[in-house]
């Protein structure tokens, strides 16, 4: 069974003469440990797509289905706890609090899902030494370079061991060094520990790191490519696409 799929997803702002469509009759399935990049010119839907994949928005028409559940009909409080426990966020902007340690940045989630303050820690230190981040548990956000607070808000992400990883153009505020290693890291999330990673990116290369790339354009997908293992023969792929979509 699919972990995602959406079935003709439609968003529509506005109404009458100003309506603007972001998204019109999108369908697609995603399977359990894929990770699928979402690309396109500005404005061609690939944030509404992702916001309301993970509940953040809702639909004007068409349905989301998790796990074969549809989210549409969902109380606001069930979807707070399916976003809470089936879905972890990652953004360009990492978002962690400040006064927090690493530790306790990732933690937050599970902390506020009830788990006891020591069981979070543990768990998040967990996702954080496999990230590389073992010696830098205790380091504030203001003492950690950009790429080792996204391996951070990365391992916020998964704490509560959800299926589903989204992810907003993950390596938008990072160079190119660190965003190479946030795509790497996003693609062993899938491979080795099984999760679902949907990735709204602009960057050929970083795109070149998924499995599948859903191209999207005036709220439409125009084309699906599933790609190779060698990564840059991928990114000349999808630089030349993203080109012919352009023109």
């Amino acid at each position: 069974m699919s972990i995602i799929e959406t079935q003709k997803l439609t968003k529509i702002y506005g109404s009458g003469s100003t309506a603007v469509t972001a998204l019109d009759k999108v369908s697609f399935s995603i399977q359990p440990g894929e990770f699928v990049a979402v690309m396109g010119p500005s404005g061609c839907g690939k944030s509404t797509l992702l916001h309301l994949l993970g509940g953040l928005d809702r639909p004007s028409d068409g349905k989301v289905l998790i796990e074969g559940t549809s989210i549409a009909d969902m109380s606001d409080d069930r979807l707070t706890e399916l976003r809470r426990r089936k879905i972890g966020f990652v953004f360009q902007f990492f978002n962690l609090i400040p006064v927090l340690t690493a530790v306790e940045n990732a933690a937050l989630p599970v902390t506020l899902d009830g788990v006891k303050p020591a069981d979070a820690k543990a768990k998040a230190a967990k996702w954080l030494e496999r990230f590389g981040l073992g010696d830098r548990l205790y380091s504030r956000p203001d003492q950690l370079s950009g790429g080792q607070q996204q391996r951070v808000a990365v391992a916020r992400a998964l704490v509560a061991e959800p299926a589903l990883i989204l992810a907003d153009e993950p390596t938008g505020n990072l160079d190119t060094r660190a965003g190479d290693e946030i795509a790497g890291l996003l693609s062993q999330v899938a491979k080795e520990y099984g999760r679902t990673v949907i990735m709204v990116t602009h960057d050929p290369r970083i795109a070149a790191y998924s499995d599948r790339i859903i191209f999207l354009k005036d709220g439409k997908i125009i084309d699906e490519t599933l790609l190779a293992s060698d990564n840059g023969e991928n990114a000349t792929q999808v630089a030349e696409k993203m080109k012919a979509m352009s023109d």
